[in-house]
């Protein structure tokens, strides 16, 4: 599990194609692998990786098909930045958000404006993650947390502090650039759970019907 707080921004350094899949190497910038052991999950752009190989400033980790399919590691390429958090410990203060590091989907930047001192984003999401983002509520993006300012359908705009800026990859991102987004955990699992026993039987979508006999709306 992660937080959502980027520690440091690294880069990636070989992408090797293994038997079908990825291993990816990263170099790790300031991020503090003193304490870091093989087997540790790091989050890079939003992604739970396990580190197969550990230096003082990289590791390497393999990138499964699926996660090449649902990422935009599909896309990546040496020398490319990267956000990067490692996992949480019982003493971390949760700065964020509680974050899984497994991308719902992809994005896209539509918009950036200046705001202020900050920045203003719009972005676009798939459409069957539309339903998981609420104004004022939590959202990942490339693995970092972020408040949603406003919502309009699958579009949802965030404002990114001069702090965020510089210590993010999102400081040099550019209107097209696609993200990994990931909603808010509880929300996916409210989902489930509203389906009660017919989660067992069935993987049709949250339907007017379920809200009615959930008591959500009468």
């Amino acid at each position: 599990m992660f937080t959502g707080i980027i520690l440091a921004v690294g880069k990636i350094t070989a992408l090797q194609a293994r038997g079908g899949d990825c291993r990816l190497s990263v170099h790790t910038g300031k991020l503090p692998l003193h304490d870091a052991v093989l087997g540790d999950s790091i989050a890079v752009n939003g992604v739970c990786l396990t580190a197969v190989e550990l230096g003082k400033d990289y590791f390497c980790a393999d990138v499964s098909n699926e996660t090449l399919s649902c990422t935009t590691f599909r896309t990546a390429q040496v020398g490319m930045p990267v956000n990067l958090e490692l996992a949480l410990t019982p003493t971390t203060r949760l700065g964020g958000h509680i974050v899984s590091g497994h991308v719902d989907g992809i994005g896209t930047l539509l918009e950036k404006k200046n705001d202020g001192r900050s920045m203003g984003f719009k972005f676009q999401a798939p459409d069957n993650l539309a339903k998981y983002i609420a104004e004022k509520g939590s959202i990942c993006i490339n693995g970092i947390s972020l408040t949603v300012n406003a919502v309009d359908g699958a579009l949802f705009s965030v404002n990114i502090v001069p702090h965020t800026l510089q210590e993010t990859t999102l400081g040099i991102a550019d209107v097209g650039n696609q993200v990994n987004l990931e909603v808010d955990l509880l929300a996916r699992y409210l989902e489930r759970l509203m389906k009660g026993d017919k989660a067992a039987h069935s993987s049709s979508n949250v339907t007017m019907e379920l809200l009615q006999q959930s008591g959500f709306i009468k």
